[in-house]
């Protein structure tokens, strides 16, 4: 009797990762009279990874209204664990997709909705809060989030900023005296799969000012703000951690959470492997099924392909991926521990009819991948 695990990322806008496991079951059922089928639904800090860890752990959905990244009074959630954490995603309150396109500019958006999210978790009293921090709409470098906990960030004739993006070259002085202190009780882990610094070509304002609405003058802007920024945030620490590796994440929140919570940075992938006891799971597995929506050459970086096929590799697990599409890119995790790689859509398409019949799609690579596993079970 084979016995297989099912550990899949969501299909962005289509599958959850949840769902994903459903639909492999069922078609596992349709081949194997008798099969071992385990599942847990996994993500790698970025969008679903509340949604996946309160599914696997078993915890309950909390929501709050909360500030977007414009100011307007919205509703978004997060998750309480059963071990006294928390884990929340800065895109439910401060993400690229609550704004229009005509409402995408970093020098106007703030992380305030978040800080609104782990000042609602301090209030319920949790001891542990793991932030995961893609798809940020911001690049206020912070500013908004730590301000929501009683931070207050001052110009020259100190006056309180509100905290946004184009405030950052105006930034003077840092008040922390307000500051929430059941933030020093609490154990912070920033999740993050990108090793951005804060400032430079390779740093928030450059790399990710665009993806957020800024053209060449505006990123120019916001880097001659992140600069001053960061040395205000030196002189204010003690510590220069402009440099360090993912300090630019989620427009510098990634630097914002080091110095003002203590977080510790970690890898989404690994950090949500460990939670869910992901290597226990693969004892006595013949294969491990994941996937992601797309997967492409950035696929090794830190995404839960390259993170699952890891652990899959130290335990001489067979690693297939079941992707959504990919490129000719995506090749190279056949040389980081993945057996095969599976694309859902076979033939050319708008995205929109790919995403109208993800599912369908998804269960007809689930029959091929069967398929030729029950040829390599009669072949040995």
């Amino acid at each position: 009797m084979p016995s297989l695990l099912f550990a899949s990322d969501s299909f962005k806008g289509s599958i959850s990762s949840t769902r994903a496991s459903e639909l492999l079951s069922l078609v596992a059922h349709d081949e194997w009279a008798q099969v071992d089928l385990r599942s847990v639904a996994v993500a790698d800090g970025g969008e679903g990874t509340v949604e996946a860890l309160v599914n696997a752990l078993g915890g309950e959905l909390v929501h709050v209204m909360v500030k977007n990244p414009c100011g307007a009074d919205i509703q978004a959630s997060y998750g309480l664990l059963p071990n006294g954490g928390a884990i929340i995603e800065m895109a439910a309150a401060s993400g690229l997709p609550l704004l229009s396109t005509n409402q995408r500019d970093p020098r106007f958006t703030s992380t305030f909705g978040t800080g609104q999210l782990i000042a609602d978790a301090l209030d319920r009293g949790v001891t542990d809060i793991s932030l995961a921090i893609g798809g940020s709409a911001t690049n206020d470098g912070g500013m908004g989030a730590m301000r929501a906990l009683g931070a207050r960030f001052l110009d020259a004739d100190e006056r309180e900023l509100a905290g946004r993006g184009k405030d950052l070259i105006r930034v003077r002085s840092i008040d922390l005296s307000g500051m929430d202190e059941r933030v020093s009780q609490v154990h912070f882990h920033v999740m993050c799969d990108v090793d951005n610094p804060l400032v430079g070509p390779q740093g928030a304002s450059c790399v990710f000012g665009p993806q957020k609405g800024a053209d060449e003058v505006v990123v120019a802007e916001l880097e001659k703000g992140m600069k001053s920024y960061s040395s205000v945030l030196a002189k204010t620490f003690g510590i220069d951690v402009s440099g360090d590796p993912g300090a630019g994440a989620a427009g510098g929140l990634g630097a914002a959470a080091r110095l003002f919570l203590g977080a510790d940075m970690v890898s989404g992938i690994e950090y949500v492997l460990d939670l869910v006891h992901f290597d226990e799971l693969l004892e006595g597995v013949d294969v491990c099924i994941t996937g992601e929506g797309h997967a492409d050459g950035q696929s090794v970086r830190g995404k839960v392909i390259s993170g699952v096929a890891r652990r899959c590799n130290r335990h001489g697990v067979p690693c297939v991926a079941l992707v959504g599409s990919m490129d000719s890119s995506a090749t190279i995790l056949l040389e980081h521990g993945v057996s095969a790689l599976v694309p859902t859509v076979i033939e050319c398409g708008s995205v929109e009819e790919a995403m109208r019949y993800a599912e369908q799609n998804y269960i007809l690579a689930a029959k091929r991948i069967f398929s030729l596993l029950k040829i390599g079970t009669q072949l040995t």
